[in-house]
């Protein structure tokens, strides 16, 4: 069964710091692009953070730039959103995903608006005092 798993949601202070884990069970991640996105309660999904197969090119939303850092490790089949600095506005349901590198670059998986490809659950975030 193919399937992405999200963990290291939680409350924190605002300035605090959280580590996103997105792991792959039933595939192996080397060949997709991951992306992580969020969405907050009345707002549009979010594309946060793409890294590409390989890991050599990634991108951030303007909003994160410098505070959140994306990073993978293929052999533990495992990406990870690390989020310092975090304020209130962070506060969504963050979610990965996944797309072979064939049918996707990091520019076109950071902008998708479809839910196509493998989707995780999803994890909470909550930056609050």
């Amino acid at each position: 069964q193919l399937q992405l798993v999200e963990s290291g949601g939680g409350l924190v202070q605002p300035g605090g710091s959280l580590r996103l884990s997105c792991a792959a069970s039933g595939f192996t991640l080397d060949y997709y692009v991951i992306g992580w996105f969020r969405q907050a309660p009345g707002k549009e999904r979010e594309g946060v953070s793409c890294i590409s197969g390989s890991g050599s090119i990634t991108k951030y939303a303007d909003s994160v730039k410098g505070r959140f850092t994306i990073s993978r490790d293929n052999a533990k089949n495992t990406v990870y959103l690390q989020m310092n600095s975090l304020k209130p506005e962070d506060t969504a349901i963050y979610y990965c995903a996944a797309k072979g590198t064939l049918v996707t670059t990091v520019q076109a998986m950071c902008s998708m608006t479809s839910a196509s490809g493998y989707w995780g659950q999803g994890t909470q975030v909550t930056v609050s005092s």
